[in-house]
C-alpha cells in the first residue's frame, strides 16, 4: 500500500508537536518538508529535526512567499514538481511518505495542493492527515486570552488579497482571526480601530521561535506576512456568553 500522510507540526515550537505526529514522522520511509529554496531550511523542517531519530528528510521547494495578487504560474509549477517527486518516491519504493506542514494540514495548508497532484498521478494512493496545533490556538495561548466562549462565533479570515471581508466579520460580532495580513498591517489596524475593537486586538508572529512576538495590536507598527491577528468580542461577566 502506498500512503501519503500530511502531518501538522504546529506553529513552530517543537514542544507543540503531537505524539501521533512524532510517531508517523519516525516511521515514514521519507519525510518531505516545504522550503523556499533548496539550501534554506524552513520552520517545518526545524520542528521535524528536533524530534527525528533518522535523517530521511527531503526538501520540496514551494513559492511560499509569492504575492497571491500576481500570476500563480510559479506556484503551480512548484506544486506540480513537488507532486511528481512524491509520486516518484511512492511509485519506486511504496510504503508511506510524510509531508510536514506548519499548523494543521486542513487549514490553509500547502499540503492540499500537493495531495491533489499526487492523487492525479497515483489514483490508488491513500492520503490522510495528522492534525496539528494552529497559529490561532498558539496565539491565544501566548496572549493569555480565550478564543471563544459560550455561543460566540469564531471567524477565520485569510487577508492576503484584500480586507473587504474583515469589516463584515467585525460588524457581526464574535471573535475574528486574521491570517496573512501582516503586509497590510496599518490598514488592518485602522479598520479594527474604526470598528471600536482595537483595545481587544492582539498580533502574534513567529510563534514558537526565538523571534516570537505577541503584543496588543495597538502597539505593533509592522508585522511579517505570516502574522496572526486576534480580535476579541466585547464580553460581559462570566457565563454571559452562554
Amino acid at each position: 500500500m502506498t500512503q501519503l500522510v500530511g502531518i501538522g507540526v504546529g506553529p513552530g515550537d517543537p514542544d507543540l508537536l503531537t505524539v501521533a505526529a512524532v510517531r508517523e514522522l519516525d516511521t515514514a520511509g521519507l519525510v518531505f518538508v516545504p522550503v523556499m529554496a533548496p539550501d534554506t531550511p524552513g520552520r517545518a523542517e526545524a520542528v521535524v529535526r528536533a524530534h527525528l531519530r533518522h535523517d530521511r528528510i527531503e526538501r520540496l521547494v514551494f513559492a511560499l512567499s509569492d504575492d497571491v495578487a500576481g500570476s500563480q504560474q510559479r506556484r503551480q509549477q512548484h506544486w506540480d514538481a513537488a507532486a511528481s517527486r512524491v509520486s516518484e518516491q511512492l511509485r519506486e519504493h511504496g510504503g508511506t511518505v510524510a509531508f510536514a506542514t506548519l499548523g494543521d494540514p486542513a487549514v490553509y495548508s500547502t499540503f492540499s495542493y500537493l495531495a491533489a497532484g499526487v492523487r492525479a498521478e497515483l489514483p490508488g494512493v491513500v492520503v490522510w492527515t495528522v492534525p496539528g496545533i494552529t497559529a490561532m490556538q498558539a496565539a491565544a495561548s501566548a496572549a493569555g486570552v480565550t478564543l471563544a466562549e459560550g455561543a460566540e462565533t469564531l471567524t477565520l479570515l485569510p487577508l492576503a488579497r484584500d480586507l473587504r471581508e474583515l469589516d463584515d466579520a467585525l460588524a457581526a460580532g464574535g471573535t475574528v482571526v486574521a491570517y496573512k495580513g501582516g503586509r497590510r498591517l496599518p490598514e488592518l489596524r485602522d479598520r479594527i480601530e474604526a470598528a471600536g475593537a482595537l483595545q481587544r486586538a492582539w498580533c502574534a508572529e513567529h510563534l514558537g521561535t526565538t523571534d516570537e512576538r505577541v503584543a496588543p495590536l495597538a502597539e505593533v507598527a509592522a508585522a511579517s506576512y505570516l502574522s496572526t491577528v486576534l480580535v476579541l468580542p466585547h464580553r460581559q461577566g462570566r457565563g454571559a456568553q452562554l
